[in-house]
């Protein structure tokens, strides 16, 4: 017996790839429009990748500092989407939802915090 295929999963080749990454660009957009968090973190993030690209420190600083920075947009993308679905399944209260909910914040609180790390062990090593 063959499991049931998705009709999302349908394309292939070239065409997938150009779905893909409309999907993403929807995604983003999205995100920008009703995710006030992923705002925030989005303005914080522009002004720390032109930070990196004019400091006076190696490429790979500069590879590090915006990395980490993505890196926090990403882990907030996913707590939204875990949040969306958790909404999607039910808005009614549940221990499950809250835990499942409390674990993005936290995945994205680790995120800011390796973040901050990274910055600051760059920055000190530069200037003191």
């Amino acid at each position: 017996m063959t499991e049931p295929v998705s009709e999302f999963k349908s394309k292939s080749g070239l065409k997938r790839i150009v779905s893909a990454f409309g999907y993403s660009l929807q995604g983003l957009r999205t995100a920008w429009r009703h995710e006030h968090a992923f705002r925030q973190e989005l303005a914080v993030c522009a002004v720390g990748f032109v930070l990196a690209l004019v400091l006076p420190i190696s490429s790979f600083q500069k590879l590090a500092l915006i990395a980490v920075l993505l890196l926090v947009l990403i882990v907030e993308l996913i707590n939204s989407a875990i949040e969306a679905v958790v909404d999607r399944v039910s808005l009614e209260r549940h221990p499950l939802s809250k835990n499942a909910k409390d674990f993005g914040s936290a995945a994205v609180l680790l995120a800011c915090v390796l973040a901050a790390a990274t910055w600051a062990v760059v920055l000190f090593n530069r200037f003191w």
